[in-house]
């Protein structure tokens, strides 16, 4: 079904191919280096996460802390810049901050997870200063926080369903009366969450007749793939970069 592409966003022929965190498989998630393989590879849609550190500058990170994949640790809202910016993930790739991907990248269109309500202002207000409306898609579980950018944005900004306007959608395809904020673009939603399937035909059906696209995430298996794409779905979002790229192409849909 072919649905009316309601921001500059989505203005590229689907499926949608999106490289989660660059192509997170072997460790050098949400770095330059990994957004370089990406694009390298043919990835024109990248996904990644923000934080702000505690003074307001905006990191392409996803945990609230280094701990996990660098070789520092504490909370980045609780450290400078000045200290982030030495951080190493995998023992070698500084942090980007996102203005530097965006510059860098300047074809690219990018799926922001807002994680903490501190980045939204900095997020905001970098997407005004460079004027990368039509290049960003913000997304966030807390329905209120994407709500929030939405309001501060206007309708120049992109957002996808949190996780209210999701079940509502969810309640539609079975036919209750639901209907999820209508300034978002797209939902974008795991295939199953806590044991309940969240991604059918009667799912996509549904966001189609909003003009909603259906983006599912993180999907590594080509099988898996596969089936979703045969649903309808309108982008998948992977770490397994090679694997998205060859199914596509195997369907004649890579770009």
């Amino acid at each position: 079904m072919n649905i009316r592409v309601r921001h500059p966003f989505l203005d590229t022929p689907g499926p949608l191919a999106f490289a989660h965190r660059g192509g997170a498989m072997d460790g050098l998630e949400n770095t330059a280096a990994a957004f370089r393989r990406a694009v390298d590879c043919g990835y024109r849609y990248l996904e990644t996460d923000v934080h702000a550190t505690a003074d307001g500058r905006l990191v392409a990170f996803h945990d609230a802390s280094l701990d996990r994949v660098t070789d520092t640790g504490g909370r980045i809202a609780r450290l400078p810049w000045s200290v982030v910016r030495h951080a190493r993930v995998a023992g070698g790739e500084p942090i980007p901050l996102l203005e530097e991907l965006l510059e860098e990248f300047p074809e690219a269109r990018w799926n922001v997870d807002v994680k903490a309500e501190s980045a939204l202002a900095p997020l905001i207000a970098l997407l005004r200063r460079t004027g990368a409306w039509d290049r960003v898609c913000v997304g966030s579980f807390s329905e209120g926080r994407v709500a929030r950018a939405q309001r501060l944005a206007g309708p120049r900004l992109a957002t996808s369903l949190g996780t209210r306007g999701v079940l509502g959608l969810r309640l539609r395809a079975y036919g209750a009366p639901a209907t999820p904020r209508r300034s978002a673009v797209c939902a974008q939603v795991p295939e199953v969450a806590s044991g309940v399937r969240v991604v059918d035909r009667g799912f996509v059906r549904a966001a189609h007749a909003l003009g909603l696209q259906v983006h599912v995430w993180t999907v590594n298996d080509p099988e898996r793939m596969t089936a979703l794409l045969d649903l309808g779905v309108d982008g998948i979002v992977t770490d397994e970069i090679g694997t998205l790229a060859e199914v596509l192409k195997a369907r004649g849909a890579w770009s």
